[in-house]
């Protein structure tokens, strides 16, 4: 048995009982009941409940929305990949599903193309720093499958939901440059640092970031859900510019931060955009009265340090997270078979999402 093999196991025999992320074996296919998206730690923890990804809007792990959405359009024409907005806007076909130890991989086909969108986050064991970073990369590769050449665009965002507790708590944002990366940034106006506790909570402190190079034509605003999905879906456009009515709640006008991706006209060889997705929060876990620092702020890294490392060593980290799935996987098919691996699977993306790591005063490892 190699040792990532071991180290599976022993997570696993830390994994929670989860309803959710439990289902009996089906011989000729395994579902799962809901499938990790961003799964990096317990308020850093969005899925798919559906078995289409475009059945119903991702949530939190305890159930509320914390909505993702791309749109793709096609010659002109535009269809959902990710989430059940706007519903007006029919899905594309989804054909595929893997969940790996590091990555979910989505298929979908229509409209003469093969689209492609992988959630990956580096969940490597044997490195504790890249283990406990906030961050999941979301790629998208597009290829023709008809032999003709087609127009495509891609649309992201994400609601801001993702920073509140609840819809009607005040948020603001902006957008910044640093050495070749462009971020868009959201939190709470308040900024109640570890200021709940208990399971049914979602985290309202920290900073959301969706950060993508410089050097990757795209669009990127922060307004109304209605304003850039729907200028998206009729022209292909999005919002001049930001929109500056803040602070506000979540539930007035639904902020949003949204990216637009114009991939030109693409042909048999695949063209891949791809965006990261973070979550800083300050302060992971009150521990004897004392507030820890995440583990990968351990030597006074800041959110900026972060979001540079992530971007320089995406396709480093792509290499070693698919080495890792296939050699990970090998091992499990060999211990009990293929069902066996894939619950194996999403256990390990379980576990992981529902513990942190911080750090203690000197500096060690806390899980």
């Amino acid at each position: 048995m190699g040792n990532k093999l071991a180290v599976c196991l022993v997570l696993l025999a830390f994994a929670p009982a989860n309803p959710y992320t439990c289902a009996a074996v089906d011989e000729k296919a395994l579902r799962p009941p809901a499938v990790p998206l961003v799964a990096c730690d317990p308020y850093f923890s969005i899925w798919s409940w559906a078995d289409r990804l475009t059945d119903d809007t991702t949530r939190h792990w305890t159930g509320k929305t914390h909505r993702l959405t791309s749109l793709v359009r096609i010659d002109g024409k535009t269809y959902r990949v990710m989430g059940d907005e706007p519903q007006n806007i029919p899905p594309l076909k989804q054909t595929v599903l893997t969940v790996l130890p590091t990555r979910t991989i989505y298929q979908f086909e229509g409209g003469g193309i093969r689209l492609t969108l992988t959630f990956m986050t580096a969940a490597l064991p044997d490195d504790l720093m890249i283990l406990s970073r906030p961050v999941t990369y979301l790629t998208w590769e597009v290829l023709s499958v008809d032999g003709k050449k087609h127009a495509v665009a891609i649309y992201y965002d994400n609601s801001a939901e993702l920073v509140v507790n609840d819809p009607n708590q005040a948020v603001i944002w902006s957008q910044e440059k640093l050495d070749g990366v462009s971020l868009l940034r959201m939190g709470t106006r308040d900024q109640p640092v570890l200021g709940r506790k208990g399971d049914g909570v979602r985290i309202d402190w920290g900073y959301l970031y969706v950060a993508l190079p410089e050097t990757m034509p795209a669009r990127r605003v922060i307004a109304a859900a209605k304003d850039c999905r729907g200028l998206f879906s009729s022209r292909g456009y999005l919002p001049s510019s930001s929109d500056t009515r803040m602070p506000r709640a979540v539930n007035a006008d639904a902020p949003v931060m949204a990216v637009v991706f114009y991939l030109g006209n693409v042909k048999r060889k695949p063209v891949r955009r791809w965006l990261i997705l973070a979550y800083d929060d300050l302060y992971s876990i009150q521990y004897f009265r004392s507030n820890l620092r995440p583990y990968w702020r351990r030597a006074g890294a800041e959110a900026r340090d972060l979001l540079k490392l992530a971007a320089k060593d995406y396709a480093l980290l792509e290499k070693r997270c698919q080495a890792f799935d296939t050699e990970l996987m090998s091992d499990l098919r060999k211990e009990g078979g293929e069902n066996y691996a894939r619950i194996c699977a999403l256990a390990y993306r379980q576990c992981l999402a529902a513990n942190k790591i911080a750090t203690d005063a000197n500096g060690q490892p806390l899980l």
